[in-house]
Parts: C-alpha cells; sequence; structure tokens
C-alpha cells in the first residue's frame, strides 16, 4: 500500500542550523502525536522563560545576558515551530486507524 508523504525527503532539517550538513533533523514519518509533544516542550520551556524575564529584575543582572537568553528563546521558537508544521502536514493526511 502506497502512503502519501507530504514531504520529498523522510528527514527535515531544522531551520537552526547554521552548518552545511544538518545535525538536528525532524523526522518527517514519526507519529504526529510525539512531534506534537516534542514541539509542547520547546514551545512550553520559551514560555516558561519569557515569564521568568518578565518577572526578573535586571539591576542585578548583566548586560550580556540579554542577547543569550533571546538566542535560547529563538532557538526553542523556532524548533517548536518546525516541529508543529511537520505534525500539522501529516495530521491533515492522517486518518485514524479503524
Amino acid at each position: 500500500m502506497n502512503k502519501l508523504n507530504p514531504f520529498p525527503d523522510r528527514y527535515r532539517p531544522l531551520k537552526t542550523n547554521l552548518t552545511d550538513t544538518p545535525a538536528l533533523i525532524i523526522d518527517t514519518e514519526a507519529n504526529p502525536q510525539d512531534l506534537l509533544e516534542a514541539a509542547l516542550q520547546r514551545v512550553r520551556a520559551s514560555s516558561e522563560l519569557l515569564r521568568t524575564l518578565h518577572c526578573q529584575c535586571f539591576e542585578q543582572g548583566d548586560l550580556e545576558d540579554i542577547p543569550h537568553i533571546t538566542h535560547a528563546l529563538c532557538l526553542l521558537a523556532q524548533d517548536g515551530c518546525d516541529l508543529l508544521k511537520v505534525a500539522q502536514q501529516r495530521m491533515m493526511g492522517w486518518k485514524a486507524p479503524a
């Protein structure tokens, strides 16, 4: 039985890869529930980090911390979006087992 795969390649690199050979990839044939859980972990982590920043007083902090924190937020949010996109595309063609 042929399976419809909306992805030309099984493994999709994350957009946050900065190298010519991507080290981090998404398995486009993974269970959509697993993809959603991985996305949720990253979105939740970025949300909690943002909440911490909102409550943080920077009077005692170092200005160098801000780019480090925003970089981590960017990575988490982008990876979460990449995972959600794959999960969404997988679920659009997914049918519940009979």
